[in-house]
Order: structure tokens, then sequence, then C-alpha cells
């Protein structure tokens, strides 16, 4: 018995605890308006009920891709317009600078604000692992709504009320943390050919085996930082 009784609060111990999600009425109202439509066209698309995203931003065609879990890969499921960001190409280097980051993050449960003075907010995690050992300055670059920004990614407010139901529901059913991916451009052979004379090129080349691991696999990276360079785990 004293052995039953040992095995069994192991059982217990290796049950997952609920995540406890920030929320507001703001939030749980856009959830109830976009998670049954969001729910189906997962549904109807075959993605897995067990829900994971994945998030990649081309920053040169104001746009959000929002990957979700189908089978062993990911596959697009939503593609969302930027409504703005600042600065141009190239990333954030330090605080008041106006650009907008470009790099590898990763959300998680407390990076949520559901009561942002943007409508609803997600931390993307600026600065990073990389970008602090490089000493960039800066903080609270999120996705948010209202269209208006220095520094962060806006979207319209019924666009962040998507993106935020998506997120929120994926970390709600367990997923640890949401891969932002943010790139200057598609990082194709040709694109890279295009920005060669770029002051950024150093960075974007440092980038570039991440696009296209991504690109060859359709799974979220698994980054690391060796010697102030992203590394790329298969």
């Amino acid at each position: 018995m004293p052995k039953l009784f040992f095995i069994l609060l192991l059982l217990l111990s290796a049950v997952a605890k609920p995540i406890d999600l920030p929320d507001s009425k703001r939030a749980s109202d856009a959830r109830m308006a976009t998670w049954p439509k969001l729910q189906k066209e997962l549904t109807e698309q075959k993605f897995d009920s067990k829900y994971r995203i994945y998030i990649r931003i081309i920053k040169q065609l104001n746009l959000m891709e929002v990957w979700a879990k189908k089978g062993n890969t990911y596959a697009l499921f939503k593609r969302y317009n930027i409504c703005y960001y600042s600065g141009g190409l190239g990333t954030k280097i330090s605080r008041g600078d106006g650009k907008s980051p470009e790099g590898f993050y990763t959300i998680s449960a407390k990076q949520l604000n559901p009561v942002s003075s943007y409508h609803l907010a997600i931390n993307i995690g600026y600065p990073n692992k990389l970008e602090t050992l490089k000493g960039y300055t800066g903080d609270a670059i999120m996705i948010h709504g209202n269209c208006a920004s220095i520094g962060c990614y806006a979207m319209t407010n019924p666009t962040i009320e998507e993106i935020y139901t998506l997120v929120y529901k994926a970390l709600g059913a367990g997923q640890p943390g949401i891969n932002v991916d943010v790139f200057p451009f598609r990082m194709t052979d040709e694109h890279m050919k295009e920005f060669e004379k770029s002051p950024y090129m150093p960075f974007w080349k440092t980038m570039k085996p991440g696009y296209d691991l991504f690109e060859k696999n359709h799974l979220p990276l698994v980054v690391s930082v060796v010697n102030k360079q992203y590394t790329f785990g298969k």
C-alpha cells in the first residue's frame, strides 16, 4: 500500500497545473466573438485538437502569419496585415531609435496584457538573450491594437482580437511558449542579393539559417545564442 500511494502521488504531481492567464472583460468579450469562428476553421482545416501555434512576421510585406500544428509539422492557418510598424527594415538597437525589432522571440502567459491602452497587447519579449548580451536597450515591444505605435507591431482592433485569442487559447491548452520570429523580408537568396548593400546584412545573414530551417521543416525553431550569434537546433 505505501508503494502504491507513492506511485499515485507521483502521477498526481505529473499532471500539468492550469496556466494562470491574465484576463479582462475586454479580452473575454473578444474570445466570445472570435473563438467560435476560429475554432470552426481550425477543425475544418484539420489542425490538431491539441492546439499549438507559431507566429512569423515579414516586415517588408507588412505581414503576420499564424501557423498551427497539423500532424508532425505546422501549416499556415491565417495571414494578417500589419497596420503599422516604424523605422523601416533593420532591427531595434536602442531605446528611442523608433525601430521595430527583428529576431527570434517567445511569448509566455505573463506577456499578455488584456487591459492595454492599445486595446489588447502581447509583449514579444524584446530584448531577447542575444539582444541583452549585445547591450540593446528598450522594452515593452508589443503586438497590439489601435493601428498606431512607435517600435511595436500595431494591428487593427478586430485583427488583434483574433491574434490575442489564438495566443490565449494556445497557452491555455498547454503550449508553454509561442515562438514569434520577425524577419525583415522573405529571406530567399534573391532577396538577400537585393539587399546585399544594406548595413544590416551582416546581422541578416545570421538570421537566414533559421528562416531556411523553418522553410524546410515547418517546425518552430529551437534557438540558442553562441558567441553573440543565433544558432538553430533541428
